[in-house]
């Protein structure tokens, strides 16, 4: 799986086609639906972020808001990655995210096209934008199994 992943041209594809393109990039604000709000203090980049989860499964993602190239992107891989996962798989895949962000061991096999992001540690400035749509995607998890103890 590397290989394919080293090539620069590659990882830009990927992050451009989901920033043209954000996949789950609606909000259904309905019943069952939990929502978080995610600023920056210091960018453009505003989120909600949404999840329905039911019986420990994530069965529905989305998101909406202004964001920049790295945070729209990033949410919206992980939006479709962690969508029909348990919450604890959902997680899983997460803190492998954080983990590789932050420069850390990680299972590159599971992050998928999450990949793209493997250099963002370089750019100080930008692991926020990496990181701020997965970290609401976080607090909606941590919620949801908050109210199910």
């Amino acid at each position: 799986m590397s290989s394919y992943f080293d090539d620069p041209m590659v990882l830009r594809q990927i992050i451009m086609d989901h920033y043209e393109y954000p996949r789950n990039h609606e909000l259904k604000k309905q019943e069952g639906y939990a929502e978080v709000h995610m600023a920056s203090e210091s960018c453009i980049d505003d989120l909600f972020i949404e999840a329905k989860i039911k019986d420990g499964i994530i069965e529905d993602t989305g998101f909406e808001g202004t964001a920049c190239t790295i945070a729209t992107s990033s949410t919206s891989i992980m939006s479709e990655l962690i969508k029909g996962k348990t919450t604890k798989e959902a997680l899983e895949i997460i803190n492998n995210y954080l983990a590789m962000v932050d420069e850390r061991e990680y299972d590159e096999d599971m992050l998928e096209e999450l990949i793209a992001f493997k250099t963002v540690s370089k750019q100080a400035n930008r692991i926020k934008c990496a990181t701020i749509g997965i970290k609401g995607f976080v607090q909606l998890i941590e919620e949801s199994e908050k109210n199910h103890e």
